[in-house]
């Protein structure tokens, strides 16, 4: 289970949306978002899903990695599917004791759970094809002018890109303390829920002493290299918008035309 949880994962390579610019992406990120949520006709989703498709293939991410970022949340799913299915009210499909499904409710937690699949699938995109670091820069770049009011637009950039970057560091650790208390007889696996529950003291406690033990070596190893902030401060490699996230900002512009013509002539 653990394994499957891909979040803050990066795949290095040199496809199209790896060289894209971080900020470029972020924003267009925003707006794929909106629009998942804006079009909600079937034509839509089936452009939004075509478009998910392509955008994997075009990152050269495997496939099979890329779905696993659904899999830790199929529970999440399924119980929205089952609360639409039974609650919305329609054209009754069969009764099953108390509950009657319907048309309309299938429909409804269908295209909702097909939303959040998206939301999952995009967002994992960003992480496979950009390294913590573009992702920082692209973060403080894009909240720079919040500075004027007082937001620390670095230092939020620097602790959302470390906790993103720590996510799969943690996973791990949480994975080799599971296995070696199971060494020692600890069963996670059966029993009632409390039982469970307590159980998994002997992996809360370790786990919280090496995460406070990774993030003072952490500090001491940013206070060891001189860091004050982002004041001051310079960048190895300056972002640069290119040819390819202009190509990129054109293929969106058009898709999002695309949509809303389907979306006024009803499809």
């Amino acid at each position: 289970m653990l394994t499957d949880i891909t979040i803050g994962q990066f795949f290095p390579g040199t496809s199209l949306l790896h060289r894209m610019d971080a900020r470029v992406k972020v924003i267009l990120l925003f707006f794929l978002i909106i629009a998942i949520f804006v079009f909600d006709t079937p034509g839509d989703y089936a452009l939004m899903c075509a478009l998910t498709l392509g955008l994997g293939l075009a990152s050269h991410v495997p496939l099979g990695t890329l779905m696993k970022s659904i899999k830790p949340l199929w529970w999440i799913l399924g119980f929205t599917f089952l609360i639409h299915l039974c609650t919305v009210p329609g054209e009754t499909i069969t009764t099953v004791w108390i509950f009657t499904l319907t048309k309309e409710g299938f429909m409804r937690g269908f295209f909702l759970c097909l939303r959040l699949v998206l939301l999952i699938l995009l967002s994992s995109l960003l992480t496979f094809t950009t390294s913590p670091l573009a992702l920082t820069d692209a973060l403080e770049a894009l909240m720079r002018p919040l500075r004027v009011i007082g937001v620390p637009a670095h230092e939020l950039a620097m602790m959302m890109t470390i906790a993103l970057r720590f996510i799969p560091t943690l996973i791990e650790e949480t994975d080799k303390i599971m296995k070696a208390q199971q060494s020692r007889g600890v069963d996670f696996e059966t029993g009632s829920i409390l039982k469970r529950i307590s159980s998994m003291v002997p992996i809360l406690v370790p786990l919280f002493i090496s995460a406070f033990r990774r993030a003072d070596e952490l500090a001491m190893a940013m206070e060891a290299r001189c860091y004050r902030g982002g004041d001051g401060r310079t960048q190895m490699k300056v972002l640069r918008v290119t040819r390819v996230d202009y190509a990129g900002i054109l293929f969106i512009a058009v898709f999002f035309a695309l949509q809303a013509a389907l979306k006024i002539v009803g499809i």
